[in-house]
């Protein structure tokens, strides 16, 4: 893993793949890290793959500006500007990751070629009861402020179908993230702005959603059946919101199918990533 200066902070990033291919930028969830996506390097390899810690998550530091979905689609398109991306990339996002994919490509058109949201945030209220839990005022940060190996074995217990997957490595990541000094801070700051305990506002739904119907790119919705974060309903009203994309549900697969069904999730995204991205439109002279 390598780190990179963005606005003054370490991002913290995994890179991998031909460097002069249109890159692959993989996007974790809210608490998460770019090892939820490790699997996924190893079967795209014709691809230059590029996985990251969004700011103020993983490993990464947090920006200077407080943590909104702007802010971080801010943070991600400053990263691979530092990298030195600067052709259309494919965008990939899990659960938040999706929602900060698709606040990229409402910020910035014409650097993206394709989407793909892997049970994304975006598409309805209902979400688990444990991150409801933090918008009660004087509770969510002592909770977030108490991240050791058994709640941390919980937390990952939740994400997965098969608990197998639930390994001694994964508990010890999330014991580190949830030890960073500004974990719990940027946790709520984002946690807040996208909700609060009834759910998942509906307010900046409509409006991101209505921002990527008018700016259409290939895109593919993937969905757990037994997820117990963001609910496989979503799955119905994400069909509904972006009738142009392709989707697929798996089963018996949680809230990271890339983890969980790898070899079938790299199978299904792979004729996404063929695609090349369009000429800027011109308009005809009258």
């Amino acid at each position: 893993m390598n780190y990179v200066e963005v606005h003054g902070s370490r991002i913290r990033y995994h890179a991998t793949g031909p460097a002069d291919g249109p890159a692959v930028v993989l996007l974790h969830g809210i608490g998460r890290s770019l090892e939820d996506w490790l699997p996924q390097h190893d079967r795209l390899t014709e691809h230059r793959v590029i996985s990251l810690d969004m700011p103020g998550f993983g490993l990464s530091q947090r920006l200077p500006a407080r943590t909104t979905l702007t802010c971080l689609a801010e943070g991600v398109w400053a990263t691979l500007d530092a990298l030195g991306v600067t052709d259309p990339v494919h965008l990939m996002g899990n659960s938040l990751g999706g929602a900060v994919a698709m606040q990229m490509l409402v910020d910035d058109p014409a650097r993206v070629t394709t989407l793909t949201l892997v049970n994304s945030a975006g598409f309805g209220k209902e979400v688990t009861f444990a991150l409801r839990m933090l918008a009660i005022p004087f509770l969510g940060r002592p909770l977030l402020g108490r991240i050791d190996p058994r709640v941390a074995k919980r937390v990952e217990r939740s994400l997965f179908a098969d608990r197998a997957l639930v390994t001694q490595e994964r508990i010890a990541m999330a014991v580190r993230i949830g030890r960073q000094p500004d974990f719990a801070a940027v946790y709520l700051e984002i946690a807040r702005a996208l909700g609060g305990f009834r759910g998942i506002a509906p307010r900046w739904r409509a409006e991101l959603l209505n921002r990527v119907v008018r700016n259409p790119r290939p895109t593919l919705i993937l969905w757990g059946d037994r997820d117990l974060i963001l609910p496989s309903v979503h799955l119905s009203a994400a069909r509904a919101a972006l009738p142009h994309a392709q989707s697929h549900l798996f089963p018996d697969t949680g809230h990271m199918p890339q983890l969980e069904r790898p070899d079938e999730f790299a199978r299904l995204v792979k004729p996404l990533l063929a695609l090349t991205a369009e000429p800027p439109r011109t308009h005809s002279p009258l």
